[in-house]
C-alpha cells in the first residue's frame, strides 16, 4: 500500500508540474499568482489522504465536499495533462529543430494556455453532464440451449458503480429506475458495485431490494469489494438482495447456468486455473453465464461458457485514457465474439471511479436479450 501511494503521489505531483509549465505564461505576469497557484495544486495532490482522513475520523460532510472538488479537479487536471504534455513533445521538438537552424516552431505561451484552458473547461463541464447521461446498450443472442417453451431471457447488466463517498441516492435511484422500465428476467452485477469508501451506504440497500426481477439478482466481488472490506462489502450486497456467487455456478430455474468469479484482488495467484475449475466443475447442457470482473478469458475457458459479462476498464472513462486501458484490457467495450463461438459482453461502466466525469464512454445499463433458436 505504501508503495502504490508513492507510485500515485510522483504522478500526480508530476502531472501537476506538466499543468502548471502549461499554464505559467498567462500566471507569471502577476506576482502572487503562480504562488496560490502551488498552494491549490499541493492541496489538490494530497486531497485523495485528507478525504480518506476526514472520513475515518466521522467527518462525512466534510469527506464528501473535499472528495467532489478534489476528484473533479482531478478529471480537469488529466484532461489539461493530456493537452500540454502535447505542448510539451512539441516545444521539445522545436527546440531540437532550432539546433538546426529551423525556426522556433513551439507554440508554448499565453494565447495556447488560454486556448487550452477554455478547451479543458469546456471538455470537462461536458464530462460531467455525460457521467449522468445513462445509456440503455440492447445486444441481442440467439442459442439453441434454452429449455422448451423459453423463448428468450431478458438479462439486465450493470458494473461499476462505485457507490461510497461520491455516488449514493442521487446516483443510484435513476438507475433503479431505468432498471425498473426495462423489466429483466435477470439483473446481474459484475463488480465494483460499492467503492473503497462505503462506511455510510447502507441505506442503499433498501433501494436495492426495489428491483425484484423472477430470475434473481447476481453480484460478483470486483476488486473495489476487497478495497473496501470484504465482509462490509458482502454484506452490503446480500443486504441489497444480490445472491453473490464467489467461484461458483447455480442452476436459475432450469433455464440457464450462473456461474461466478471472484476478482483476482483477492490475492489468489493461480486465479486462472481456479476459474478454469469452477468452469468445469460447473458445465451444463444450458446456456451458462460467466459473470467476471475483468475482461480476460483463458485459451480453455470459451469452450465451457456461452457469454463472459464483464466490467472494469470503463473504456478509459475519460478520452483519451482508453487509449491506455486498450494496452491492457483490449477487450474493454460491448461484444466480442471469442474462440469456439461464445461471447464476451464488457461493459463501459454504470458509474464513475475517482472523476465524476466520462468523456466519450458514457455510463451504460445493458440489456442482452437471448434468444432461443440458432446456435
Amino acid at each position: 500500500m505504501i508503495l502504490f501511494l508513492i507510485i500515485f503521489l510522483s504522478i500526480y505531483t508530476a502531472s501537476h508540474a506538466v499543468v502548471f509549465w502549461g499554464m505559467h505564461p498567462l500566471l507569471k505576469g502577476h506576482r502572487a499568482l503562480p504562488t496560490l497557484t502551488w498552494i491549490w495544486m499541493a492541496l489538490m495532490i494530497a486531497a485523495p489522504l485528507l478525504v480518506r482522513a476526514l472520513e475515518k475520523g466521522g467527518y462525512d460532510l466534510a469527506a464528501r465536499a473535499l472528495a467532489w472538488i478534489g476528484f473533479s479537479w482531478m478529471g480537469f487536471l488529466f484532461l489539461a495533462f493530456s493537452v500540454f504534455a502535447l505542448v510539451g513533445a512539441w516545444h521539445v521538438l522545436s527546440l531540437g529543430l532550432i539546433r538546426f537552424g529551423a525556426p522556433d516552431l513551439s507554440v508554448h505561451g499565453p494565447v495556447c494556455a488560454l486556448v487550452a484552458a477554455l478547451l479543458v473547461l469546456g471538455v470537462g463541464i461536458y464530462g460531467m453532464y455525460e457521467a449522468t447521461d445513462l445509456r440503455v446498450e440492447r445486444v441481442t443472442l440467439k442459442s439453441d440451449k434454452l429449455p422448451d417453451g423459453i423463448g428468450q431471457v431478458r438479462i439486465a447488466h450493470i458494473s461499476d458503480l462505485h457507490l461510497g463517498l461520491i455516488h449514493r441516492e442521487e446516483a443510484l435511484a435513476p438507475i433503479i429506475s431505468r432498471i425498473q422500465e426495462l423489466q429483466p428476467d435477470i439483473l446481474v452485477a459484475t463488480g465494483d458495485i460499492v467503492d473503497a469508501q462505503i462506511d455510510h451506504i447502507e441505506s442503499l440497500s433498501a433501494l436495492w431490494r426495489r428491483v425484484n426481477p423472477p430470475l434473481g439478482k447476481y453480484a460478483v466481488m470486483g476488486n473495489h469489494e476487497f478495497y473496501a472490506g470484504k465482509e462490509q462489502a458482502l454484506r452490503f450486497l446480500h443486504r441489497s438482495g444480490f445472491r453473490v456467487l464467489r467461484d461458483r455456478g447455480v442452476d436459475v430455474k432450469g433455464i440457464l447456468r450462473v456461474v461466478g468469479v471472484d476478482d483476482p484482488a483477492r490475492k489468489n495467484t493461480a486465479h486462472e486455473q481456479r476459474e478454469l475449475e469452477v468452469l468445469q466443475r460447473n458445465h451444463s447442457e444450458r446456456f451458462t453465464l460467466l459473470l467476471k470482473h475483468r475482461p480476460r478469458f483463458t485459451p480453455q475457458s470459451p469452450t465451457l461458457f456461452d457469454l463472459q459479462l464483464s466490467g472494469h476498464a470503463h473504456r478509459g472513462q475519460i478520452v483519451p485514457f482508453n487509449f491506455l486501458t486498450a494496452l491492457e484490457y483490449p477487450y474493454q467495450d460491448g461484444l466480442y465474439t471469442l474462440p469456439g463461438g461464445a461471447h464476451l459482453y464488457t461493459s463501459r461502466g454504470t458509474g464513475t471511479w475517482g472523476p465524476p466525469m466520462r468523456v466519450l464512454s458514457p455510463p451504460e445499463i445493458a440489456l442482452i436479450e437471448i434468444v432461443a433458436g440458432g446456435k
